[in-house]
C-alpha cells in the first residue's frame, strides 16, 4: 500500500466519523437531563418520566408520547402551527377538555401553609416540602388533564422553581407529554416599607402599578418593564401573564381603576402595545425561551361599569354606553395589543369581562356573547388567539352580593349548559375551573345538536390555539429551571434599580405652594399616625381597626430629623390614601325596603347623591326581582374619612409651617376637602417610601403626569358618561392650577414637554 493511498483512506475514515457523530451533548443534574443541540433547541426532561431521546439527522428530539417515532409535534425544527395541528389531532376529547381548563388560584405551598391538601393533613403536619405538589394539584393534573395553572403567592423564588420542576416532571410521562403552562396575575408591586440600596437584590423587582407607569407617559418605560418582568416570570416557571389590564378607565368610581393604564385611548393604546411587545419578544426578538404569553383583558373593555359598580358581583353586572362610545374602549385592543411593533404581531390571549355590555348583542356576560366574541373579535377584527373566560363565570351564585360564581345573564342555565354556551360563543378556555366534567358534558350537548364531526373540529380548533401558546415559548422542548439561575435572575440588582427608577418617574406633584418642595436640608419633620378603619374584603374576612405610622420611619430618618411634637417640627409629612367610597351596594338598604344600590363616593365626607341619574335598564339578572338600579337621594359615608381629618388637623397644629401631603391614589378623587391645607401635594400609585423621600429631599425631580382627570366635585362625577374619557370638570386649586389629564409639576412649574403635546 502506497503512502498516498493510506492518507486518502485515513481522510475518508475521519470524514465518515465526523459525519456520523452526534450534534448534541447531554448533562445530568439532580435527575434532570439537559440536551444541547448544535445550532438547535435546548431540551430538558426528567430521567424517571419515561421520556427518551430520539436521534434524527444527528440531532436530539424528545419522544414525548414514548412511541419510538419522531412525530411532527415533537420536531422542534417544524413551524409551531404544524406541530400544534398534529398534536391536536392525536388528543382525545378528554385531553382537549383538560387543556381547556385554567386552574383556580394556587399558592406555593398549596393553601399558603394552611392547606389540608397533603395526604389529608395540614401542610405543617404533613412532612411535605414547600415545593411538593398537593393531592388536589396531582388530581387535576392527572385525572382532569389540566395543563394551565394560575400561581398566586410563592414562598420564595427557589421554591417556585422547584415546584415548577416537580409539576413538569409529574406530567411529562403522562399521555402525550404536554407540559404545564403556568401563569400569574401582576406580581411586581412595590413594598412601601422596603429599602432600596444600589447594587442590592430582592425577592422580585419592585415597580409601580401599570397606572403608575402610565403616569410616566412613556411607552418605552412600559416596554422595559415587560422585558424585565418576563425574564423574572420565566425564571419562576411562569410562561403566561394574565395581564395587561387595558380597560379604558372612563368610569372614575370603578374599583379596578388602579389596574388600568388611564382613561385616554391614545395613551392606553401605546402603553398596551409596549407592554405586550416587552413581555412576548425574546432576546432574539421573536418568540423564545425568554417570552411570556400575554392575556390582555378585558374585552371589549371593562371600564364603563354602570355607576362604577364592579362586575365581580351581580349588582355590577352591567357595562353601559350612554355616550355611544364603545369604539374608544376597543382601541387599546385593536390598535395596541393586536398591532405590535415586534415580530410576535399580537397578544396571544384575550380575556372578556364579567359584565353584560348593554346594547351589544345578547344580554349575557361578555364570555357568553357570540356577537362580541365570534362576530366582532374573531370576525371583524380577525383575532385568532386564545380566548379565556374570566374566573368562575360558569359557577352558581346564591345572592347578588356574594363572591361566588358570576354567570350574569345565564343564571337559569345549568353549569354544563353555560360551558356549552361559552364554547358556542367562541371561547377556548374556562378560568377558575379545575374539573373537566362540565366541558365533556358540553361536548356531548354539541354532538347531540350538531354531530360528532362538528364538535370534534370545534374542540381541535381550541386545542390548536392553546397548544400554539405552549409551543411558542419553548415549553415542549425544556420546561425545567436551573434553581441557581432562578435565584440569580429574580430580583437581581439591575432589575431592582430599573424598578426603583420607574417608581421615581411615576410620582406626580400637583401642588407646590411657594416652592415648598424640595426640602434640601435635613430639617425636622413631624409624621402623624394614621387611623385605619375596620373593613371587610370580598371573601368576608374583616381587618380590625388600628392606628399606625404610615411611613417607614427608619427611611424617613435617613433624610430628615423625625420629631414627635408638631411644635418642634419645621414641616409635617402626612401620608394618606384616596377616598374609599364603597362598592355601590348595601344589603341593609335592601332589607330596609330599598333596591340595595347606593352611591360610590370619591370624596371623604358624607355624600348624598341628590343629582344622580335615574337608572332603569332592561335585562335584569334572574337573581334580581327589580330592574331599577338608581341610588338617587341616598347617602354614603367613606371608609377613610379620617384621612381628611388627619390632613386638616395637622394643618391646624402646624400653623404657618408647611404641610406636605402624600396620597396613594387608587382612583380619581375630589381634592376640595384637603387641598387648601396642603402646602405641597404628591400622588403615587404604589411606590416605596424611599422613592417619595428621594423626591421630597430634592435628590430626584418629579416628572409624572396625571393619566386621568381629578373631578371638581361629585356632581361632575354623576353627570359624566361611564363610557366617555375626559368628560368631567377638573378641580382647580388655590394656586390656579387645574388637575386635568396630563397635568403635573416639576421644580420649574407646570410641565409642558413633548409628552404633554403628544397626548393632551
Amino acid at each position: 500500500m502506497n503512502k498516498s493511498y493510506t492518507i486518502i483512506c485515513a481522510c475518508a475514515l475521519l470524514l465518515l466519523f465526523t459525519n456520523c457523530s452526534e450534534k448534541f451533548t447531554t448533562e445530568s443534574k439532580d435527575g434532570y437531563m439537559s440536551v444541547f443541540n448544535e445550532n438547535g433547541s435546548k431540551l430538558g426532561y426528567h430521567a424517571t418520566s419515561g421520556v427518551k431521546i430520539l436521534t434524527i439527522d444527528r440531532h436530539a428530539f424528545k419522544d414525548l408520547n414514548q412511541n419510538g417515532t419522531l412525530d411532527p409535534y415533537e420536531d422542534w425544527r417544524l413551524p409551531v402551527d404544524e406541530r400544534a395541528k398534529d398534536l391536536a389531532s392525536k388528543m382525545s376529547v378528554e385531553q382537549i377538555a383538560g387543556l381547556m381548563l385554567y386552574s383556580g388560584h394556587q399558592s406555593i405551598p398549596s393553601g399558603g401553609r394552611r392547606s389540608s391538601n397533603y395526604g389529608g393533613k395540614p401542610y405543617a403536619e404533613s412532612g411535605a416540602l414547600p415545593s411538593d405538589l398537593s393531592d388536589n394539584q396531582k388530581k387535576f393534573l392527572t385525572e382532569d388533564n389540566l395543563r394551565h395553572v394560575l400561581i398566586t403567592s410563592v414562598e420564595s423564588a427557589a421554591v417556585a422553581a422547584q415546584w415548577n420542576n416537580n409539576a413538569q416532571a409529574h406530567v411529562e410521562g403522562i399521555g402525550l407529554g404536554i407540559p404545564i403552562n403556568t401563569s400569574s396575575d401582576p406580581r411586581h408591586g412595590s413594598d412601601t416599607y422596603a429599602e432600596f440600596n444600589e447594587g442590592a437584590g430582592g425577592e422580585i423587582s419592585m415597580w409601580p402599578g401599570t397606572l403608575g407607569i402610565a403616569a410616566s407617559f412613556d411607552p418605552e418605560l412600559m416596554k422595559k418593564f415587560g422585558e424585565i418582568a418576563s425574564r423574572e416570570y420565566r425564571a419562576l416557571g411562569i410562561a403566561t401573564a394574565l395581564s395587561p389590564q387595558i380597560d379604558l378607565a372612563t368610569e372614575p368610581r370603578w374599583s379596578r381603576f388602579d389596574g388600568t393604564m388611564g382613561e385616554d385611548p391614545n395613551l392606553a393604546t401605546d402603553l398596551a402595545r409596549a407592554y405586550v411587545d416587552g413581555f412576548q419578544s425574546s432576546e432574539d426578538g421573536d418568540w423564545g425561551f425568554e417570552s411570556v404569553n400575554t392575556m390582555v383583558k378585558h374585552w371589549p373593555g371593562g371600564g364603563p361599569e354602570e355607576g362604577g359598580r364592579d362586575g365581580h358581583f351581580g349588582y355590577g353586572a352591567y357595562a353601559v354606553y350612554p355616550g355611544k362610545n364603545i369604539k374608544d374602549h376597543l382601541q387599546p385592543f385593536t390598535e395596541g395589543a393586536f398591532k405590535l411593533e415586534g415580530p410576535t404581531k399580537m397578544a396571544s390571549a384575550v380575556m372578556p369581562y364579567y359584565t353584560i355590555s348593554d346594547g351589544e348583542g345578547e344580554a349575557v356576560a361578555n364570555g357568553f356573547n357570540k356577537y362580541l366574541i365570534t362576530d366582532l373579535l374573531r370576525g371583524e377584527y380577525g383575532y385568532d388567539g386564545v380566548l379565556c373566560t374570566d374566573w368562575r363565570i360558569t359557577g352558581d351564585v346564591s345572592s347578588i352580593d356574594r363572591f361566588e360564581g358570576k354567570p350574569w345573564g345565564v343564571e337559569s342555565l345549568s353549569i354544563e349548559e353555560r360551558h356549552y354556551k361559552a364554547i358556542e360563543a367562541g371561547m377556548d378556555q374556562f378560568g377558575g375551573n379545575n374539573d373537566m366534567k362540565p366541558v365533556i358534558a358540553a361536548y356531548k350537548m354539541g354532538v347531540e345538536e350538531q354531530g360528532e364531526e362538528h364538535m370534534r373540529e370545534r374542540f381541535e380548533t381550541s386545542a390548536i390555539r392553546l397548544l400554539k401558546n405552549i409551543f411558542r415559548v419553548g415549553l415542549f422542548e425544556n420546561p425545567y429551571l436551573d434553581i441557581e439561575e432562578t435565584k440569580a435572575i429574580v430580583g437581581k440588582p439591575d432589575f431592582m434599580k430599573a424598578g426603583f427608577d420607574a417608581q421615581l418617574r411615576s410620582v406626580i406633584m400637583i401642588k407646590n405652594q411657594v416652592n415648598t418642595l424640595p426640602v434640601k436640608e435635613k430639617q425636622k419633620v413631624y409624621v402623624p399616625e394614621r387611623y385605619i378603619a375596620p373593613s371587610a374584603n370580598w371573601f368576608g374576612s374583616v381587618t380590625p381597626e388600628r392606628t399606625e405610622v404610615p411611613l417607614n420611619m427608619a427611611v424617613v430618618a435617613q433624610y430628615f430629623e423625625v420629631v414627635e411634637n408638631p411644635q418642634d417640627a419645621d414641616f409635617a409629612l402626612v401620608s394618606i390614601e384616596s377616598p374609599n367610597g364603597g362598592v355601590g351596594y348595601d344589603a341593609s338598604d335592601l332589607e330596609n325596603g330599598g333596591n340595595g344600590y347606593v352611591p360610590i363616593s370619591l370624596q371623604y365626607g358624607p355624600y348624598k347623591a341628590s343629582e344622580a341619574r335615574a337608572v332603569s335598564l332592561a335585562g335584569g339578572s334572574p337573581l334580581e326581582d327589580f330592574t331599577n338600579r338608581t341610588y338617587k337621594d341616598k347617602t354614603v359615608n367613606t371608609v377613610n374619612s379620617t384621612d381628611m381629618n388627619l390632613v386638616n388637623d395637622t394643618k391646624r397644629k402646624m400653623g404657618d409651617k408647611p404641610v406636605i401631603v402624600v396620597v396613594k391614589v387608587a382612583k380619581p378623587m375630589v381634592f376640595s376637602e384637603i387641598e387648601k391645607s396642603a402646602s405641597a401635594l404628591l400622588l403615587h400609585m404604589g411606590v416605596q417610601d424611599q422613592a417619595l423621600m428621594e423626591i421630597i429631599s430634592g435628590k430626584s425631580e418629579p416628572s409624572g403626569l396625571l393619566p386621568f382627570q381629578m373631578p371638581a366635585n361629585m356632581l361632575t362625577v354623576e353627570i359624566q358618561f361611564e363610557d366617555v374619557p375626559r368628560d368631567m370638570t377638573a378641580y382647580a386649586d388655590s394656586e390656579g392650577n387645574t388637575y386635568d389629564f396630563a397635568f403635573g409639576l416639576n421644580w420649574s412649574g407646570v410641565i409642558d414637554d413633548d409628552r404633554v403635546k403628544k397626548y393632551k
